[in-house]
């Protein structure tokens, strides 16, 4: 069986934003065992899984991507939308749009340290909308 539903993110902070809450809940219940499918419909924000007991793990993935890719660089050429438009979209090509995480005995088979985070790259970003596939 499948299920699949599209939900709107609330524009958020340039940052990385926990949403294990938002995932979870936002089928009425998780099956025994499957798998959902997360997927972000935009190219200058991503998904990752990371660490979500040391928030410096965040703090510090942000200092390595605006060094590998500053805001406003002179090399641009595509600064249609401002000085974080070329950054937003290589920052996102790092991370990717999608991820797949088991579903077991009713909970997201995620590892202790791990939480699904959104990660807004643009300044403003406004809302933004995510495809939830769950397979069981």
């Amino acid at each position: 069986m499948v299920e699949q539903k599209e939900i709107t993110l609330e524009p958020m902070s340039k940052g990385f934003h926990n949403i294990d809450h938002i995932i979870s809940h936002a089928f009425d219940k998780l099956p025994d065992i499957g798998m959902i499918n997360i997927f972000i419909k935009h190219t200058s924000a991503a998904l990752m899984i990371n660490e979500n007991a040391d928030p410096d793990v965040q703090i510090d993935l942000k200092t390595l991507l605006d060094k590998m890719a500053p805001e406003g660089a002179t090399y641009y050429k595509h600064i249609m939308e401002g000085a974080d438009d070329m950054a937003a979209h290589f920052k996102s090509t790092v991370f990717g749009q999608s991820l797949t995480i088991p579903v077991t005995k009713k909970r997201l088979n995620l590892g202790t340290w791990q939480s699904i985070f959104f990660c807004e790259f643009r300044n403003y970003g406004g809302r933004r909308k995510v495809v939830l596939t769950l397979s069981y």
